[in-house]
């Protein structure tokens, strides 16, 4: 006979004040295999959990019902109970009678009726439970991580302080990201190199860290602790170990027309470069879309030039397999902008601001780079149509941000505060200049920025106006720009030498092709998802998976190295266990029955069943059957849907399981 103990949670007023605890548990008392059935105002706390362990060890308990929050919350507190008194931890099953009833109802007598059912179904279910063991999976201890912005490169670190190898992997020729092409970072105004710099370099000197720039990931398996990654590094045409940065080749190549990426746009650069001068590894790479020796192949100056005999024109791509135990993804963001509609050939998305039509028309990230040193005028701010110093500057702030037209319904976060610093540093190089903001509305949420705005706007004289931009046109060779400030309650006009748009962060580009490989969920705008917004903030529904930076969400700097380094504690958290415990709800295949006709292995979303041969002890084949990895398998239940011969199983939530939850109920 089975002796089930259930225990009710009133969660304070929560549960309390729309079931009726008491009459539940009453009713809960009467249902055959129900030992004991008793509630109290917190069932999570200390003497909620004493309770919980005195009672399975004086009832003899073999099995527990909780009826009280979500299981997502104190699942593992209550089975902890249950193991330290002696009690199989997978006995142990949740009846959420708060999300599921008392939130969403207000009527008590039906709120009672119902959370009787579903304490009622959850009985039914630990009834058909069996003891299980969790899961032991070996684990090896190397990191991935996946982009070499500021927030990959403080995971990479972290980790490799710790003592463990890190694999790190930038698409670009160099680490460094955003970051590397910003000025000054706010609210403090410090060089951004003269922090970024140092850990670059400790990145590219770290012993525990195994660098791929110019790399992007291929393909990803396996499952966590155990995942096996295919990186493409591509050819950069230049032998690394060879180069010693000379600069002789860069200095004499004839190619010079290449707009550069370093500084969007706004300067050239050769067909054989360094993206900037900082940059890690200081080791060029050859363009070959705009090498003449490729397009030509009338050109060999570089080659020429280098008495390293560094310069390969034969080199290719090759393809690194890495096995690492864990994946942190810091892929970054980038600024939305307008572009070419290829069907129509027409520009597309903030056309009304003249992005892509004036020259002087930029973005913040451009902006960036002409008041920084390293910049295209050398710090100095320049117009790009005519080099002229502008003497009245436009700010236009979310631009694509809070927009549903554009799809972007979030805010950006960060723009209100670059915006500002934006007015600082012009003022700071242009004395006589002014600025102007338009702006929805100002969020500065964080530690001395609501205060550093009020330096923009109080000590800098920076003109804001709550409102927005209807349109920029040009005439005699002024930007007008024709907007309103809903203060004041006029319009404005404003004859602008040079506009800057605030754009809206958006996720870099291929960032859902690298989650698809990673088997990880993402966003209706791009950005990954976490596990669970407050207790899982770095974690994904992928075991091993980690996520840092802005390809989660809009976030400035110090959020992004806070969050890498958070992700970097929780993978260090499981490299210090000898092996790697899993859940052990997962699919079961029966081999006697498996009709080997695989649905179950071409519909599993993680890859986690095989087709396996049964051979006898002399080698001759006896069936063919499908069998699950319990290191790759999630739980989801897919297999079991599909499975024609009803040949698999969920452990944790068979179809006994099932079928007794419904007989409860009726």
């Amino acid at each position: 006979m089975a002796r089930i103990g259930v225990f009710i949670c009133w969660c304070g007023e929560n549960i309390a004040r729309t079931v009726d605890v008491e009459r539940a548990t009453q009713a809960i008392s009467e249902i055959p295999g129900v030992r004991r059935a008793v509630n109290y105002k917190y069932m999570c706390s200390d003497p909620g959990q004493t309770m919980i362990r005195d009672m399975i060890r004086d009832d003899r308990l073999d099995g527990i019902v909780v009826a009280s929050c979500s299981p997502h919350m104190h699942l593992k507190t209550f089975r902890a109970a249950a193991r330290n008194a002696g009690l199989n931890p997978y006995l142990v099953e949740m009846a959420n009678i708060r999300e599921h009833c008392s939130w969403v109802h207000h009527d008590r007598e039906e709120a009672t009726a119902k959370a009787v059912d579903l304490i009622r179904m959850s009985v039914g279910k630990v009834l058909r439970n069996r003891s299980l063991d969790p899961i032991k999976v070996p684990l090896t201890r190397r990191v991935l991580v996946i982009g070499a912005g500021v927030a990959g490169i403080q995971a990479a670190l972290d980790i490799a302080d710790a003592g463990f190898e890190v694999v790190l992997v930038e698409r670009e020729p160099s680490v460094g990201g955003k970051m590397a092409g910003l000025s000054e970072t706010f609210p403090t105004l410090d060089c951004s190199q003269c922090i970024l710099t140092p850990r670059m370099v400790e990145v590219g000197q770290h012993p525990n860290i195994r660098l791929h720039t110019y790399s992007e990931v291929e393909s990803v398996d396996g499952y966590v602790g155990n995942f096996k990654v295919n990186v493409r590094k591509k050819a950069r045409y230049v032998d690394v170990d060879k180069c010693t940065g000379c600069g002789d080749c860069w200095a004499k190549c004839p190619s010079r027309k290449t707009l550069s990426t370093f500084d969007y746009g706004l300067t050239t650069r050769k067909a054989i470069y360094i993206p900037f001068p900082q940059a890690v590894p200081a080791r060029p790479v050859i363009d070959r879309d705009a090498c003449f020796h490729f397009l030509r192949d009338a050109c060999g100056t570089c080659k020429k030039k280098c008495v390293a005999g560094a310069i390969n024109f034969e080199d290719q791509d090759q393809v690194l397999t890495e096995e690492v135990g864990a994946i942190i993804v810091a892929t970054g963001y980038q600024l939305y902008t307008v572009a070419k509609d290829q069907p129509n050939n027409k520009l597309v998305g903030y056309g009304e601001y003249g992005y892509g039509q004036h020259k002087d028309v930029i973005d913040a990230l451009q902006f960036e780079r002409l008041v920084s040193a390293s910049g295209p005028t050398g710090g100095e701010i320049r117009r790009p149509s005519d080099g002229e110093v502008p003497k009245n500057v436009v700010f236009i702030q979310c631009v694509g941000s809070r927009d549903c037209s554009k799809g972007m319904s979030y805010c950006s976060k960060i723009c209100c505060m670059y915006t500002a610093k934006h007015t600082m540093l012009y003022k700071h190089k242009v004395h006589d200049g002014q600025a102007h903001v338009f702006y929805m509305d100002i969020r500065a949420g964080g530690k001395n920025y609501d205060e550093f705005v009020r330096r923009a706007i109080e000590q800098d004289g920076a003109k804001y106006y709550r409102g927005r931009v209807s349109k920029i046109t040009e005439e005699n060779g002024k930007l007008i720009v024709r907007g309103a400030d809903t203060l004041a309650g006029s319009a404005v006009t404003i004859e602008a030498d040079l506009v800057v748009l605030a754009a809206a962060m958006v996720p870099s580009d291929g960032v859902i092709e690298l989650a698809q490989k990673l088997k990880i969920s993402y966003d209706e705008n791009g950005f990954l998802s976490e596990s669970h917004p407050k207790l899982r903030p770095v974690e994904t529904n992928t075991a091993g998976v980690y996520i840092a930076g802005a390809c989660q969400a809009p976030k400035d700097i110090p959020e992004a190295v806070a969050q890498a380094s958070a992700a970097a504690s929780k993978i260090l958290g499981m490299f210090c266990k000898g092996e790697l415990t899993r859940e052990p709800e997962i699919a079961l295949v029966n081999e006697v029955t498996c009709a080997a006709c695989y649905a179950c292995v071409r519909t599993c979303p993680y890859n986690a069943i095989e087709k396996v041969e049964i051979r006898d002890r002399k080698g001759n084949l006896v069936k063919y059957t499908a069998r699950v990895n319990p290191g790759l398998c999630m739980g989801c239940g897919t297999c079991v849907a599909v499975c024609p011969s009803k040949s698999v199983d969920l452990d944790g939530f068979s179809e006994q399981q099932i079928y007794e939850m419904v007989r409860n109920l009726i």
